[in-house]
């Protein structure tokens, strides 16, 4: 789903505070004509080891298109906070920016006598690349066409956004990103059992409570995705007449775990994967085309 799943951050209040963070500060620190100076330096961080500079290089934009890309992908990858729950993606989260960091700061020491780099962009490059990485291995194509004879998919716009806000300061930008990955695939290894860390219930109850979005259907019954499909239980059906058609087979867990990954309601999940008889790319085809109704 190239939205990511539900509009808006349903279900996503820490994505939702490092959106506003990140916007805010950029905006700030570009009005105050400070955004060029943002960035991490080897002069900056070792030499004169102005540690406070760490925040804003971490948050803050310095461009106006990195920011515009920058924040879309953050924005697409609330998908795995609904996935994971907010409180493993805070983790997640905290991971991606802690061995990104110092891995750039490593980067700036190896550099230092080479000319090949004074300063790197600022932003959460760490966040957003280390997102690639569950991006490319767990979120399914849905959709392909051809344009102009060259193939695409529905994943394609995200990756030509994130080469672009890799590519936007050319060797500062690299850097950063490049760090984001490797901070990626060590979550994803599982380095030091950080996939089953959780944080204290306080952090994601504070999340939930001053960052969550007010939603305006939670006093309304949900209306079924997918039309007048009936409900079914957890099982296949029972003593039905012979029709000369194959048993509707409840669809796995894990299935139905994907489609509400990408934002979709899990009854309607269901429903969609028992009419497409578990073929998840067709259930998510029935969902989006019953979005768009």
């Amino acid at each position: 789903m190239q939205g990511g799943g539900v509009s808006g951050f349903h279900n996503a209040p820490v994505t939702r505070a490092i959106v506003l963070a990140s916007g805010l500060l950029s905006v700030v620190f570009s009005v105050n004509r400070r955004a060029r100076a943002l960035g991490l330096s080897y002069q900056d961080i070792i030499k004169n080891f102005r540690v406070w500079r760490i925040f804003g290089s971490v948050f803050a934009f310095q461009s106006t298109p990195e920011l515009m890309f920058g924040l879309y992908l953050l924005y697409y990858f609330r998908v795995f906070e609904r996935q994971m729950g907010s409180n493993k993606y805070s983790v997640f989260s905290l991971f991606a920016i802690a061995v990104s960091l110092p891995l750039e700061i490593l980067s700036l020491v190896l550099l230092k006598d080479t000319n090949y780099i004074t300063a790197l962009a600022s932003g959460p490059y760490g966040l957003i690349f280390a997102s690639f990485i569950p991006f490319f291995l767990d979120i399914p194509i849905t959709s392909r066409f051809r344009i102009f004879g060259v193939n695409f998919s529905d994943k394609s716009f995200i990756y030509l956004a994130g080469l672009q806000l890799l590519v936007s300061s050319w060797k500062r930008s690299l850097i950063p990103g490049i760090c984001g990955l490797i901070a990626g695939s060590l979550y994803r290894l599982n380095v030091l059992g950080i996939r089953r860390r959780k944080l204290p219930q306080i952090v994601a109850s504070f999340f939930a409570r001053f960052f969550a979005p007010p939603s305006a259907s939670s006093s309304r019954p949900s209306r079924s995705l997918v039309g007048n499909v009936p409900s079914h239980t957890g099982r296949a059906v029972q003593n039905q007449p012979s029709t000369g058609f194959a048993p509707v087979v409840e669809p796995p867990e894990s299935s139905i775990a994907m489609l509400v990954s990408m934002g979709f309601d899990s009854n309607a999940a269901r429903q969609a994967l028992m009419r497409a008889r578990n073929d998840i790319n067709v259930a998510t085809n029935i969902l989006l085309e019953a979005q768009s109704h």
